[in-house]
């Protein structure tokens, strides 16, 4: 495992805190009075906030949320692997683009990268992230800079050959990719001396998972575009594919597979004539969680940043491992088998 270690640039974090979701009115509060096997801290170790595994070494970087390219001619991704959460949303057409937010393990080379949108900017903004992303239209960019967001553009660093740099395996634009060696250096030059603490998810090894079963989730954005959620009992995880093709990690052909696997219905508009969308992250709206073989229909909150599942109006636990999220619109239609 590699981390990403500012040392001298940043400013040491206290240890990673925790907070639990008032039960009634779904605000953040200090703690999680009524439910003692939330797990955050064991005894004087610490977790890592979007797993919720144990953090040996206490390390306490930035979180970096990477916009990464999920086009067919993009595919299979480097880094995907690596990645503790990932929220893939629509981009333009039919076609997705995925925030995959490294913080336990930084892979070498992440990408291809692709611009940015705003709600990808909300999303890194929930958790204090480094946002980083390969262009973005001038309104787009100043949203960026307006937001207070720390953050890195590619088109910036385009091929320097220390921050990002495009292969001659792949066209333009799927063929640039993140070197996060290059991350310290960067964020140094624009002055990123600190970072907030990251507080982590609700995490819970054992609880009793209530719901339907389920062997496969198909979300079909497209006739001939779905993507497949496959529940691998041997492993304990969720399988991805993409258009009929295990997702996998072209680093090492790794296939993505996840503990947790949350999709959420959102508000979506097209707003101009290249078909950028808006996306309603605040409003909350249904959805479901998948875990261990299990789907259980939940309500979606934004607290402070962050979608998290609710039912019946308490809030949900993440089993401590890795995180998908679908964001979805209304017509995008959802199948379990």
């Amino acid at each position: 495992m590699r981390k990403l270690t500012f040392l001298l640039v940043l400013t040491l974090l206290a240890a990673c805190g925790w907070f639990g979701v008032d039960r009634e009115e779904g605000s953040v509060t200090d703690q999680t009075a009524d439910d003692e096997r939330v797990i955050i801290n064991e005894g004087e170790q610490t977790v890592f906030p979007l797993t919720g595994e144990i953090n040996p070494d206490q390390q306490n970087d930035p979180i970096v949320a990477v916009m990464i390219n999920n086009h067919q001619n993009a595919r299979p991704q480097a880094g995907l692997s690596k990645a503790d959460v990932v929220y893939e949303a629509l981009a333009e057409g039919s076609i997705t683009r995925f925030l995959a937010l490294f913080h336990s393990d930084i892979p070498d080379t992440i990408g291809p990268v692709r611009s940015a949108r705003p709600y990808f900017l909300e999303l890194a903004d929930g958790w204090n992230a480094l946002y980083i992303y390969h262009g973005a239209s001038t309104a787009i960019q100043k949203q960026v800079t307006a937001s207070g967001v720390s953050y890195l553009n590619g088109s910036i660093y385009d091929n320097n050959g220390w921050l990002f740099q495009r292969t001659s395996d792949r066209k333009a634009p799927h063929n640039s990719y993140l070197i996060t060696d290059g991350i310290l250096q960067a964020a140094s030059n624009k002055g990123y001396t600190s970072f907030k603490r990251h507080e982590p998810l609700p995490f819970d090894s054992e609880q009793e998972l209530d719901g339907k079963p389920v062997n496969r989730m198909a979300i079909r954005y497209a006739e001939t575009q779905q993507v497949l959620f496959d529940w691998k009992e041997r492993s304990g995880l969720f399988q991805r594919s993409s258009d009929g093709e295990t997702t996998i990690d072209a680093a090492d052909g790794t296939a993505i597979g996840v503990e947790n696997v949350l999709v959420i219905r959102a508000g979506h508009k097209v707003i101009d004539t290249k078909g950028r969308r808006a996306v309603d992250l605040k409003s909350g709206g249904d959805g479901w969680l998948l875990q261990k073989g299990i789907r259980k229909e939940i309500q979606w909150r934004n607290i402070d940043g962050r979608l998290l599942p609710f039912a019946d109006g308490k809030a949900l636990a993440f089993l401590p491992g890795k995180t998908w999220v679908n964001i979805i619109p209304s017509s995008v239609e959802v199948r379990f088998d």
